[in-house]
């Protein structure tokens, strides 16, 4: 049985360059999603979103190779980060920080097998969270490069994609900023974390 590795065959979407930003074209993309705030580093929100897209991820790729004889690596941790003021997002003030983290989901993963999914998580981590869902995200265009450094060294690069990259395409927001995070932070140390910074833009 052939094992589907997304990061190889969508290579332009999960393994860009380090040297600058560059344009891509997200299609559209199922995802497992739970909605939360507050600062990722100590809200015990955002340890259990990440626990459950996880869990529910692996148990749609262990149903998919049983009952369709298909399997693939379970692509990275996702997240979507924003604030409703932007100012607090810039200014690194993480407790007003909102975010979506998600877990891509291959399109032959069907909405009944997602759920029976949910239920077999629910076994180990109980009650779902309320914004658990199963559904689509379309991104189109963005802006997207590699960070190599901790996730609090990113600054500098998002502040050369607001004030110079953006400014000279003549492009503008469309979207939260995306992180793609292609490292363990429990393995890997922070100077060597790989994390893809993505930014749609119209």
């Amino acid at each position: 049985m052939e094992k589907i590795d997304f990061k190889k065959s969508l290579k332009h979407l999960y393994a860009p360059t380090a040297k600058d930003f560059v344009l891509v074209d997200v299609p559209q993309m199922w995802f497992v999603k739970v909605d939360g705030s507050g600062d990722p580093n100590t809200a015990v929100e955002y340890k259990s979103a990440v626990e459950w897209v996880f869990r529910v991820s692996y148990a749609t790729k262990f149903m998919a190779k049983a009952t369709l004889n298909r399997d693939y690596v379970v692509p990275p941790l996702e997240a979507l980060w924003w604030a409703d003021d932007p100012q607090e997002f810039a200014s690194g003030a993480k407790n007003h920080w909102k975010w979506t983290v998600m877990i891509m989901v291959p399109g032959f993963i069907t909405k009944p097998m997602v759920k029976k999914a949910v239920l077999k998580a629910q076994l180990q981590l109980e009650e779902p969270p309320a914004t658990l869902r199963f559904e689509p995200y379309a991104e189109g265009r963005s802006l997207q490069i590699l960070h190599v450094g901790s996730y609090d060294d990113e600054a500098p690069t998002l502040a050369r994609l607001h004030d110079v990259v953006m400014p000279q395409g003549r492009l503008s927001l469309n979207g939260p900023h995306h992180e793609i995070y292609l490292s363990d932070p429990r393995k890997v140390i922070a100077s060597k974390l790989r994390t893809i910074l993505r930014q749609p833009v119209r």
